[in-house]
């Protein structure tokens, strides 16, 4: 995968929790569908069995709200107790995933921040659900969705998100008065690629002639069903379902580079700055929401796609990863390389990228340090021979990537990927 260094991206605040008054009966009455899409103890007992703290925590937690519900009688200090107990888990799992590199913390550790996040959120809905609250259960959820593990963390975990998103932007909905472009798709250009090129190929084809061989392909129209080619264009509709999501941004065109951050932001501020039309962008840094698994942050947006069959040909059990790219024209993804299988599937705009064989890797000067020794120090579109003269024995492989189409980057191939336009790409890595 892309080493992409990110910061700490959220740290939280800890504060003792104090019960200031129940919700009221008819609040009572509309949260039970939420509550009922929260997990049960049976469905997450084998992630909790894996830390008998968190499982004494959330079992607790999920019989004191299951009896509040059902109106059983229960003091108010045994609800106060509970809803501290699952901030002091939240706290504690946070400083778990922080103290070691982001990769080696166990999966059950994001699993139970994940799991304690939601549960936090719904006390809290509990005792109230004015403005300043709903702005501090969507805080909490995008902490829970972006340091925690969601992905298929239990049978109905997507529906509890967009039930909570529903929720959220009902109150928090400020984005009608944000008018954002409808990004027209180009007629189809008839460039020059350098690689195979062929028109939805079967799957036993692609398997035999470039999946086995490891052989990139540029894999034209293969997306024509996919509703995201006709409805994410249009970025209000992204901006409606996700404006108020907190989403990591790159700032700067190209991560190797030093000026290059990341902040985390609300995802209407992202997108006004780079593709509001009433927004001055000559004078705006370029800014990029790349390699970002938007899609479980963002569950609705899942039925707009389907996984290629192509990526059925992996030799694991593991889930396919699913990464969104959404950028200005301008974004670049520096000369790297990633370990995994990639599809890389283009939904608006186009991209320019160029290829290298992993043969020719002794010829391309990875960096030195460990976050960006999968990527190379030379630029691309104007490499400097003097400083690295070994390039010159490299051949590169140019190609443009167009709506609709797919490009198989097989593992260890170099590539640098330069938006020509405003750009929409979805990432697919297996092994």
């Amino acid at each position: 995968m892309c080493n992409r260094i990110s910061n700490n991206i959220f740290v939280l605040i800890r504060q003792h929790y104090s019960v200031k008054a129940l919700c009221s009966a008819n609040a009572m009455e509309n949260l039970e569908e939420l509550f009922n899409l929260l997990p049960k103890y049976l469905e997450i007992k084998d992630i909790l069995l894996k830390n008998s703290e968190a499982n004494y925590i959330i079992s607790l937690a999920l019989e004191i709200l299951k009896n509040f519900i059902q109106n059983v009688n229960k003091t108010i200090e045994e609800w106060e107790e509970s809803s501290y107990l699952i901030q002091a888990l939240i706290d504690k799992s946070w400083e778990t995933i922080h103290t070691d590199h982001f990769g080696k913390v166990p999966l059950y550790v994001r699993q139970i921040y994940s799991i304690a996040c939601y549960l936090k959120i719904f006390f809290l809905l509990l005792e109230n659900s004015e403005l300043q609250q709903i702005e501090k259960c969507s805080k909490i959820l995008d902490e829970g969705l972006l340091i925690g593990y969601p992905q298929k963390l239990y049978e109905r975990s997507d529906k509890f998100v967009d039930q909570l998103m529903q929720i959220f932007n009902e109150k928090l909905n400020s984005v009608e008065d944000l008018k954002l472009p409808i990004i027209e798709n180009k007629p189809r250009l008839n460039v020059s690629c350098d690689i195979p090129q062929l028109e939805r190929p079967s799957v036993e084809i692609f398997k035999l002639q470039y999946f086995e061989r490891e052989q990139p392909a540029l894999l034209l129209n293969t997306l024509t069903e996919w509703p995201a080619l006709k409805l994410w264009p249009d970025l209000n509709y992204i901006l409606k379902l996700a404006g108020n999501r907190i989403v990591p941004i790159e700032i700067g065109s190209n991560y190797a580079n030093e000026e290059w951050s990341q902040q985390l932001m609300k995802l209407r501020d992202f997108l006004k700055r780079q593709f509001s039309s009433s927004t001055d962008n000559s004078s705006q840094k370029v800014e990029y929401l790349a390699q970002h698994e938007l899609f479980e942050q963002i569950p609705l947006l899942k039925k707009d796609f389907n996984i290629p069959d192509y990526c059925s040909l992996r030799s694991s059990n593991r889930e396919v990863d699913i990464k969104a790219w959404l950028g200005p024209k301008g974004t670049v993804s520096p000369l790297h390389y990633d370990p995994k299988h990639n599809l890389l599937c283009q939904v608006f705009g186009s991209k320019r990228i160029i290829l290298a064989s992993p043969d020719d890797s002794k010829y391309l000067y990875a960096h030195e340090s460990e976050f960006l020794r999968n990527t190379s120090q030379i630029e691309v579109g104007d490499i400097d021979y003097q400083k690295f003269p070994l390039v010159a024995k490299v051949k590169f492989y140019y190609l443009t990537l167009q709506a609709g189409d797919c490009l198989y980057i097989p593992p260890k191939w170099w590539h640098y990927v330069k938006s020509q336009s405003p750009s929409f790409s979805v990432s697919f890595w297996w092994k």
